[in-house]
């Protein structure tokens, strides 16, 4: 042992020679060496990623002691270990930078050393010594990299992904609430954001609301596919040095350790090779994230002025809006959802790449696919969440300020009158209304196109917004 300050190291071998190791870390010489190589980003491994490939871990121990490979011994001490880490502990051990080695050869053997030398030390021995329980030999029995890494993304993914799907199917059903609330309530409805036919907000609304349940259950389909796994594989995907139940048996554990729907995959070459899965996944969350930022685009364009813009609807506040202009108010919460969906879109196109930059047996891009699918998983789910809470729950409609609009333009009302009058008069109207800063009805009067009484009831605009001809 060595000291360089206040700090011991000991002094570990790997197939590359001797390496230093703080004295009380659970990692290894190998994991001692990526942080050496790769101080990039200063970001860790997701929690879900190491809960997925501890688990992974644990259930090969426990496939290992079926097959007769592993002894009771060894088993117990892996699993006791895997279990510590899977209830919150050593978490500070898993110190490789998200962005390493092809495939993710660094990560995974700090997974290994980190679980062999805590299962030392519960067998009585010492760090580093792995005098009862070897990093590869034991820990990583039956497995490699190649099947592992794979498995663990799809793992993880399928964690994370659950509870986005939760919060689009609450964010849908706050829209849903909305819509209802406001049924019976006209607003302007613009295209080509020029004035058009009306609406009710409630009719908006509801488009929000299957937008946003729309992408949730694209995304779900697209969850379906991380449920097959490669596991059993091994460097390959012949699964040399694998008992032949060996992946069936991990599969089914990790099924009831996930409650998800997990099966071996029918061709584990498939399952190595290609990054489908994540690419489907991911698009789903970009289509997810495409459609939250473009309901929030709609959200900050009818809050504007609020005096001197649409100001359709009232949001709560959620914080000042200036440094220097008092009273201002910024629809800040939209304003951060757009921004995380652009990166979700960014990372998907990081995905996109990772995915078709595999060669032969093996995508070597695996840690920046994962770390861009489960970031983007992660910031979704919690933008999402803060949108309905900060912003949709309290999410008002000003109806005297929509009426206020509905009557300053003749363009909203006169396609009504078209099919009495003719498309050429109603433009006629609509040009005079509008040049003489007067009422459509007033003009229509004034040209004698209808009966007053017809005028009102063909430009009563709640039932325009059910369709059909007015009458």
């Amino acid at each position: 042992m060595t000291f360089r300050g206040e700090r011991a190291f000991r002094r570990e071998r790997d197939t590359l020679g001797e390496v230093e190791v703080p004295a009380d870390a659970l990692w290894g010489a190998q994991t001692q060496r990526a942080i050496q190589n790769y101080p990039i980003s200063g970001y860790r491994a997701f929690p879900a990623f190491i809960r997925a490939f501890v688990r992974i871990k644990r259930a090969a121990a426990l496939a290992n002691a079926q097959a007769g490979r592993l002894d009771a011994r060894k088993t117990n001490a892996i699993v006791a270990a895997c279990d510590e880490v899977l209830a919150g502990k050593h978490l500070d051990q898993f110190v490789v930078d998200v962005f390493h080695s092809g495939a993710g050869v660094s990560f995974h053997m700090n997974v290994n050393e980190v679980l062999a030398n805590r299962a030392n030390q519960i067998l009585g021995g010492g760090l580093g010594t792995y005098e009862h329980v070897n990093p590869n030999d034991d820990v990583n029995m039956a497995q490699s990299t190649n099947d592992t890494t794979p498995t663990a993304m799809r793992l993880a993914a399928l964690e994370l992904t659950k509870p986005l799907c939760q919060e689009l199917d609450r964010l849908a059903d706050a829209f849903a609430e909305k819509a209802e609330r406001y049924a019976q309530h006209v607003k302007p409805g613009r295209t080509h954001l020029q004035d058009a036919v009306p609406i009710t907000f409630g009719q908006e609304f509801s488009g929000w609301a299957e937008r946003v349940r729309g992408a949730a259950a694209r995304l779900r389909a697209g969850r379906m596919e991380l449920s097959e796994l490669g596991i059993g594989g091994s460097a390959a995907g012949t699964g040399l040095n694998v008992d032949a139940e060996f992946g069936k048996r991990v599969c089914e554990m990790l099924a009831e350790w996930y409650g998800e729907p997990i099966v071996r995959a029918k061709n584990l070459f498939y399952a190595m090779q290609s990054m489908a899965p994540f690419v489907r996944v991911s698009s789903g969350m970009r289509t997810a994230a495409i459609e939250v930022s473009s309901i929030c685009n709609d959200i900050r364009l009818l809050v504007s002025g609020p005096r001197t813009g649409f100001g359709e609807i009232s949001i709560p506040a959620v914080q000042p809006g200036s440094s220097i202009m008092p009273g201002k108010v910024n629809p800040a919460i939209a304003e951060m959802v757009n921004q995380v969906c652009f990166q979700v879109i960014g990372n998907d196109t990081t995905v996109a790449w990772g995915a078709q930059a595999g060669q032969l047996e093996l995508n070597v891009m695996m840690p920046g696919i994962n770390f861009a699918v489960l970031f983007s998983a992660t910031i979704l789910t919690n933008a999402v969440r803060v949108l309905r809470e900060k912003t949709i729950a309290g999410l008002t409609v000003d109806e005297g300020r929509a009426k206020e609009l509905m009557d300053m333009s003749p363009s909203l009302i006169v396609t009504a009158l078209s099919p009495h009058i003719g498309y050429a008069k109603a433009a006629s109207l609509v040009k005079r209304a509008l040049a003489e800063r007067r009422s459509l009805m007033d003009v229509a009067l004034e040209e004698k196109v209808a009966s007053e009484a017809d005028l009102r009831r063909m430009l009563d605009p709640l039932p325009m917004t059910r369709g059909g001809v007015q009458k």
